[in-house]
């Protein structure tokens, strides 16, 4: 029996990188520099452009932030807390280990949605940059460029690794049986009651990233079949 061409795709907040605590440091390192008044008015500059333009951009925010508080010299401070956060330190535990466990079996790729300066640099100070060889795709909205993303990894089958059920969904009704959805619980998103409910099970679910290194490659593609 011929051995499929499998392709693994990462996403990566809270499905590789903490990002809930990297939010929570921001929040604390607003508090403390630009006061509380202030870091409330950035989280709502911060949603009002994620509503916009369908991802979180956090060092868009601080530029409106800044049309604001044209006079505050901390907006400087928060900057230097983004672009050098430790987001190594960050990573979930055996996030690396479980990328390095698919690479046998296929090419391991990150898909993400996000900015073109914040998010790039994010992969790159946590070490997955490294750890998927480069091979690293951000899009706006990446459920909508999956024609795209089989241009550049083409495939005989896809495991698609992500948080978000309403991005597993939508994988999965292009994909269908070409794509095994898992789903790791973790982050706010993954653990929302209203989501849970109004979107269908993934093929796979586990608690932790690290839970990954429990499947082996017949197991994953046969999940996708066993669903279908």
């Amino acid at each position: 029996m011929t051995t499929p061409n499998v392709v693994f795709l990462f996403d990566v907040d809270n499905t590789l990188l903490d990002n809930d605590r990297v939010t929570a440091d921001l929040k604390r390192h607003l508090e403390q520099t630009v006061g509380h008044e202030r870091q409330e008015n950035y989280w709502a500059i911060f949603e009002r452009l994620r509503t916009e333009l369908g991802y979180a951009d956090y060092l868009g925010a601080l530029q409106r932030f800044r049309v604001d508080h044209p006079r505050d010299p901390q907006v400087l401070t928060v900057s230097h807390f983004l672009v050098n956060y430790p987001f190594a330190n960050r990573l979930f535990p055996n996030a690396l280990d479980a990328v390095e466990h698919v690479k046998p079996w296929g090419k391991a790729v990150i898909l993400s949605d996000g900015d073109v300066v914040f998010q790039p640099r994010k992969i790159e100070r946590s070490g997955l940059f490294e750890a998927v060889e480069g091979h690293v795709l951000i899009y706006i909205h990446k459920e909508q460029e999956l024609d795209d993303v089989e241009r550049r990894y083409p495939g005989d089958h896809y495991v698609l690794v992500d948080d978000k059920l309403r991005i597993l969904t939508a994988v999965k009704k292009i994909w269908g049986a070409r794509v095994t959805t898992v789903f790791p619980r973790q982050g706010h998103y993954a653990h929302d009651p209203h989501l849970l409910k109004n979107y269908p099970p993934p093929d796979v679910t586990i608690e932790r990233i690290g839970d990954l290194l429990k499947y082996d490659l017949p197991q994953l593609v046969g999940a996708s079949a066993r669903k279908s």
